[in-house]
């Protein structure tokens, strides 16, 4: 069965939540696409695919919703090609691209132009499909692949000057139309000046520009999705102002069909309707173009172009045709194109966005750089290890964007009501027609029109649909600027019912760089040979301790031994074979399982771990020989962000493999509420299990290869970015920042954005069920207002603009706890330096 593969489309056209349901539903309703998320805000369409012609199949399919999937055109220069059968194999290959829809292939010109599905492919797989077989290609044009940012300010642009246009049109006919309602003189004056046919003559005129013109939109849409079963916010709109238009015609030309009661015209209500949603959706895309500004940050730091070694000579390149093995040149003050090792030279690299350390880290050879960051006075040659979408940054800007367009929990209610929000909407307007025709007061038709229509037009579900999405796309984005990057978009979700934080001790609480303090010797050994034995096994060990004890055996000059049948017992401890001699080193469980007995040092162990020391024990040919004090200092930050963590009203607790007394010694100096200590590394899942007791919520807080069963048992798992890699794939949450500054932090910004769904979300629903009363007439009767539906229209137009201002208030906020004493930095991830487990 082949592997699902994960495929994002950008989507056009998509103006409101009913849209959203009914692109989710025609991409879900296709054989072989799968777990389907469609976000507004983004105004993309998540999937996943059995095969990469099921992509087609979803860009057919979305063309047939009238969402059309948005395409780009690229031009490479292909090198080599030579014959037709050159250009049949470069084109087989490139239409063989997941995503790619159109390719042209021109050996006279050695150029290939290819449409593809932006979002599904990339040039960088375009240039790896034609070099993979033989035919190196470079970007020589690219069109329509421009960055989100820049195309929502063009579309802001397009509808600043649409709204102008429907703007100067529709004023003269407001003007007339509400002056003389206003200022009866005014009514009389235009009367006498040009006669009130001729007045309504040019209000149709004019208000027929606006409709055909800026307002055409509404139309084109609306109507075939009504005529299909599936209306959507234009067909609200177009059924709104296409009614009061009709009308105002009919009494404007055809004045013996209605009664002379009745015979009104509201050219004004269609034309005015329409400057003010397009007003609206003008508010919509600049905000909108701002809630991706953190992505735009983040691909802002990408470089375009690198310095490398090609035969002796250093030549400039495209970033997209860097390869695994270049050396890449790097001149002072330049930011580095991609990530790497030294290999000559040495100078301080600015890594503040990656890690939040304002002070620049000394790189010589053999140090890593990372791409983004960029060089201080010195100059680097390094060798490129990771390119294109395998770099770090890449990597952040695929996990920023995968939250941004993920969908949380809460928005499955809004999914639920929308299903059936504007065919509802538009069986209240014609039940609100049908009881004004009724019972209405004289003219009835014409409060039956102005009531229904209203109706139609104030129940627009776009505050509904953005609600959720803008919240999330500025959250994440602000969390990604703190060094918060949410690789799962329901954590930002989950993590704000966490009810107890569970912090791994090594690495996350502590330095991870432990250091050896005591060395009791037993009677009858001799410190400089016990230490030369011990340091030989552990030398053979990754473990922290065993890097403690070695550096501790070189700093005494304890002469270098080597070990023999070295085997590691996991949880307990090491053995080898040193000068003839069995040497064991572990915990006090590994002694009692071979049969050791600690005899008169059994006290300086206990003594020591209740000092805050991890004692270990050391055995010689069967012979207790020695306890071993070693000290992990607790990290800095480690207390004032547990304590901010209980400001927060969270409980938290420590799991670890220490002894009882030891971890206790660290809870004591950091103020952890509850320690689970002599836990072995298989025994994390059941230790919050056990925390887990009375349904509570448990976030795990770690950093080791040991780390990630635990990490991704826990309701939310967070790994500290100086982890492994394998403890990041299996979290929900990486801190970018080597402390626990960074967990507080991801708290604060999942509160505040839950928060701010919540308002979003009020105002959505309250909105809607406050006002389509109102629209409806229900005050009529008492207090003789009716609601205009130039009020509907802006008061829906307002609600939109209500939801986005909302939202983009997240990108204020501030780092609870900030980095270095500053403020936290963008956050482009590391290396992710392997860090010793515990």
């Amino acid at each position: 069965m082949p592997e699902p593969t994960p495929v994002t489309l950008s989507v056009d056209g998509m103006s409101c939540a009913s849209c959203v349901g009914r692109v989710e539903r025609g991409l879900s309703a296709l054989d072989g696409v799968r777990q389907v998320s469609v976000n507004l805000a983004s105004e993309s369409a998540r999937m996943t695919v059995d095969s990469p012609d099921r992509i087609a199949a979803a860009v057919a399919a979305l063309d047939d919703l009238g969402y059309p999937a948005r395409t780009a055109t690229v031009k490479l220069s292909i090198a080599s090609m030579s014959c037709a059968s050159c250009v049949g194999r470069v084109d087989k290959a490139l239409e063989a691209v997941p995503g790619v829809l159109e390719v042209n292939v021109n050996l006279a010109a050695e150029t290939a132009t290819v449409r593809y599905v932006e979002g599904a492919a990339t040039h960088a797989d375009l240039l790896a499909a034609s070099a993979d077989i033989g035919y190196p290609a470079t970007v020589a044009e690219a069109a329509g692949g421009e960055d989100r940012t820049a195309r929502k300010a063009e579309e802001a642009r397009d509808l600043a000057r649409r709204t102008t246009f429907a703007a100067a049109l529709a004023l003269p006919v407001f003007l007339v139309e509400m002056g003389g309602h206003l200022v009866p003189a005014f009514h009389h004056w235009i009367n006498a000046m040009i006669g009130q046919q001729t007045s309504w003559v040019l209000q149709f005129l004019l208000t027929t520009l606006v409709l055909a013109g800026p307002g055409r939109v509404f139309y084109l849409k609306g109507f075939p999705a009504l005529f299909k079963g599936a209306p959507d916010m234009n067909s609200l709109v177009a059924v709104g102002t296409g009614a009061a238009y009709l009308y105002s015609v009919v009494a404007t030309f055809l004045p013996a069909l209605l009664p002379d009661a009745v015979r009104a015209v509201y050219f004004e209500a269609a034309a005015v309707i329409v400057v003010l949603i397009l007003l609206g959706r003008f508010l919509e895309a600049r905000a909108k173009g701002r809630t991706g500004a953190a992505i735009q940050k983040l691909l802002g730091l990408q470089v375009r172009s690198a310095r490398v070694m090609r035969g002796g000579e250093s030549v400039e390149i495209s970033v997209d045709d860097l390869a695994q093995g270049d050396i890449v040149l790097v001149r002072p003050g330049e930011r580095i194109a991609t990530d790497g090792e030294v290999v000559e030279g040495s100078s301080h690299v600015d890594e503040s966005m990656l890690t939040g350390e304002p002070v620049p880290a000394g790189k010589t050879p053999g140090d890593a750089v990372t791409g983004g960051t960029v060089n201080g006075a010195g100059s680097l040659q390094f060798r490129a290890t990771r390119v294109g979408a395998d770099t770090t940054l890449s990597q952040i800007i695929r996990m920023v964007e995968e939250a941004q367009g993920a969908k949380l929990p809460i928005q499955g209610l809004v999914d639920r009501i929308t299903l059936w929000f504007v065919p509802a909407v538009m069986a209240a307007a014609v039940l609100t027609v049908l009881v004004w025709l009724v019972v209405g007061p004289s003219p009835a038709v014409t409060l039956a029109l102005v009531a229904g229509v209203s109706v139609l037009i104030i129940a627009c579900p776009c505050a509904m649909g953005l609600a959720t999405p803008t919240s999330i796309m500025v959250g994440t984005g602000r969390a990604a600027e703190l060094g918060v990057l949410f690789r799962k978009g329901d954590a930002l979700q989950q993590l704000d019912s966490v009810d107890v934080v569970a912090l791994d001790k090594t690495g996350t609480v502590t330095e991870g760089r432990p250091e050896l303090t005591d060395l009791v010797l037993a009677e009858g050994f001799d410190r400089g040979d016990v230490l030369t034995k011990i340091a030989a096994v552990e030398e053979r060990s990754e473990h922290p301790v065993a890097q403690a004890i070695l550096r501790a055996a070189r700093a005494e000059g304890a002469p270098r031994a080597e070990a023999e049948g070295f085997t590691s017992v996991t949880g307990h401890g090491v053995r080898a074979t040193v000068e003839g001699a069995e040497v064991l080193v572990g915990a006090d469980r590994f002694m009692t399982r071979e049969g050791i007995d600690a005899g008169a040092l059994a006290a300086q162990e206990t003594a020591l771990a209740e000092r805050g020391r991890t004692a270990l024990y050391a055995a010689i040919d069967g012979r207790f020989a020695a306890v071993i004090g070693v000290a992990d200092p607790v990290k800095p930050a480690s207390r004032a962000a547990i304590a901010a963590l209980h400001e927060k009203g969270l409980k938290v607790a420590m799991i670890t493999g220490d002894k009882r007394e030891t971890a206790e010694a660290i809870a004591r100096e950091t103020g952890i509420d509850h320690v689970v200590a002599g836990v072995l590394p298989d025994g994390k899942v059941a230790a919050l299990d056990e925390l887990r007791a009375g349904n509570r919520r448990i976030a795990f807080v770690g950093d080791g290869i040991n780390d990630a069963p635990a990490l991704a048992h826990a309701d939310v798992g967070i790994a500290i970015g100086t982890g492994t890699d394998v403890a990041i794939e299996s979290a929900d949450v990486v801190l970018m920042s080597g402390d626990l500054r960074g967990v507080v932090n991801a708290f604060e910004v999942s509160r505040r954005t839950m928060r701010n769904i919540r308002q979003n979300l009020f105002w959505a629903f309250a909105y809607n069920t406050a006002l389509i009363p109102v629209a409806a007439g229900v005050l009529y009767p008492a207090f003789g207002v009716l609601l205009s539906p130039m009020l509907a229209a802006g008061a829906m137009a307002l609600s939109s603009v209500f939801v986005l201002t909302n939202a983009l208030r997240l990108r204020r906020v501030a780092p609870a706890m900030d980095e270095g004493r500053g403020a936290a930095q963008a956050a482009p991830a590391g290396t992710f330096v392997t860090a010793p487990a515990e």
